[in-house]
């Protein structure tokens, strides 16, 4: 992309303002992870930095269990745009008996725009002291509930629903 696509245009903001707040609309406690510098600033939202750098998405899942602990989270990456509110709503909603709920697009699993209970800290912490990197690495571990493409279909456009920006080509293709 070349720069930082939190802060790419969509709608009357940025992605990361429309992140929070269609996080907002489905949980009181939004926080930002923001990688392992500050570099994000919303009123009233804060910050998560990753406990240690270079660990990419399962470091951060890890720092943002930690922070919440001991409640459970609900990701959702500021490049998923148009993953709706009631597909949130669903997500939260299917974690009854789950330490995780893993969404499904017909791409495969979609692990940053989840929902993880605290259970998922010490699986994570053990698979990133044997270096591992994978966000699906330590689902073995825990129980998990794969929503499936026939399920996370019913919200939306199945190509469109897990859409992510990563070039200006898709933000011109999907952009506001």
């Amino acid at each position: 992309m070349g720069r930082d696509k939190a802060l790419l245009p969509w709608k009357d903001g940025t992605l990361l303002s429309h992140a929070v707040a269609r996080m907002r609309d489905v949980v009181h406690d939004v926080r930002i992870l923001a990688g392992f510098a500050e570099r994000y600033a919303v009123p009233g939202v804060p910050s998560v930095a990753d406990v240690e750098s270079g660990l990419g998405p399962l470091g951060a899942l890890r720092s943002a269990l930690e922070d919440s602990a001991p409640r459970p989270l609900l990701l959702l990456a500021v490049d998923l745009p148009l993953l709706p509110v009631a597909l949130l709503e669903h997500l939260l909603g299917s974690a009854r008996g789950f330490d995780a709920v893993i969404p499904h697009s017909l791409s495969g699993p979609e692990p940053l725009a989840a929902f993880y209970s605290t259970a998922c800290l010490e699986p994570v912490r053990r698979r990133l002291a044997t270096g591992e990197r994978r966000m699906s690495c330590f689902w073995g571990d825990v129980s998990v509930r794969h929503l499936r493409p026939e399920e996370t279909g019913t919200f939306g456009d199945a190509e469109r629903l897990f859409a992510n920006i990563n070039s200006p080509a898709d933000l011109a293709r999907f952009g506001s």
